[in-house]
């Protein structure tokens, strides 16, 4: 959801500084929520001081209110609960919590493309997620229970083979557009029965991956709509995720969408550049842009000195060192 939070400057003749605008994120932060959810984001959008519309940062300016336009995610709590007990039960110190998409965003998406209106559209194993960015801020997210796994699972009824040989089918043979595959192109599968092997059509399996797909991205469209008309965005459509790498998927979106697509890869990365120059590791890289951003601001923010890293957060220092430049 979107929030305004609104705060008196007690002292005019002052610039405004951080706390001002922190106790104007608090105030976002209050919206009415049942109790078995809790906030996860504050993002601020823009700011607006005495008036003056569409700040960026009101850090040094004179007014006597500040507003800000805020973006507002919230979780269930039990959802959260068990997702950090099971990283945690893994031996990892959970340090904060992200939204899917926007840690995707960090990794793929351009401050031009964010400027001039862009959909981020992440299809995961078992979700799609999507946030949609205007003037720079995000205006909408939301979470589709629907995703890779759909698509496996119509190959394994289609095929009647099991999920292991579909996966890999969907990965190695994938289509999104039937009339680009040849009429007459076989593929051989793992399957039931007792031969173990059966021979199916690649065109055919184009055929049921294109309808769930399209199916996605017609839940994806009117997602858009909810958060801006999709005429905004210049920048069209960016897809992420494990899913988007099968062939002719950015072709079909911007098919169905009506609007440019291409697929998102991490960009500007050192050391493991080729491995990660996927659209399957967005969400893993962003998480890391995410992090070392934070990690920034506390260092900035700090009036006190800051003790050395340690243990978990010292190791994933050094990995950031390895894959995003300095």
């Amino acid at each position: 959801m979107n929030s305004r939070g609104i705060v008196a400057i007690t002292d005019p003749r002052r610039p405004i500084g951080d706390g001002d605008v922190q106790r104007a994120l608090e105030s976002a932060r209050i919206v009415n929520v049942p109790n078995n959810r809790e906030v996860i984001h504050v993002v601020p959008r823009y700011y607006v001081v005495d008036g003056q519309d569409h700040v960026i940062d009101p850090t040094g300016m004179y007014g006597s209110r500040l507003d800000v336009e805020t973006h507002v995610v919230t979780s269930s709590a039990g959802a959260l609960n068990n997702l950090v007990q099971c990283v945690e039960g893994a031996g990892v110190r959970v340090e904060s919590l992200i939204l899917e998409p926007l840690a995707s965003a960090e990794a793929v998406l351009s401050d031009e493309e964010m400027r001039q209106g862009v959909a981020l559209i992440d299809i995961g194993g078992g979700t799609t997620d999507i946030a949609v960015f205007v003037d720079g801020a995000v205006t909408h997210t939301a979470v589709l229970p629907i995703g890779g796994v759909h698509m496996t699972r119509d190959l394994v009824v289609a095929l009647r083979v099991p999920q292991p040989s579909a996966e890999q089918a969907k990965k190695r043979f994938g289509h999104v557009i039937p009339s680009f595959v040849e009429e007459d192109e076989q593929v051989e599968l793992e399957a039931f029965g007792s031969d173990g092997n059966k021979y199916a059509s690649r065109r055919f399996m184009a055929q049921v991956l294109q309808a769930r797909t399209e199916e996605l991205l017609e839940l994806a469209l009117a997602e858009i709509k909810r958060g801006t008309d999709p005429e905004m965005l210049s920048a069209g459509v960016v897809l992420a995720g494990g899913a988007s790498g099968m062939a002719g998927i950015d072709m079909l979106a911007s098919d169905v969408l009506g609007l440019p697509a291409r697929i998102g890869r991490p960009r500007h990365l050192a050391g493991l550049s080729d491995i990660l120059h996927d659209p399957a590791y967005a969400t893993s890289v962003g998480l890391l842009k995410w992090a070392l951003k934070e990690q920034e601001i506390m260092f900035r923010s700090s009036s006190v000195p800051v003790p050395a890293l340690g243990g978990v957060m010292k190791r994933l220092a050094h990995l950031m060192r390895l894959i995003l430049p300095q």
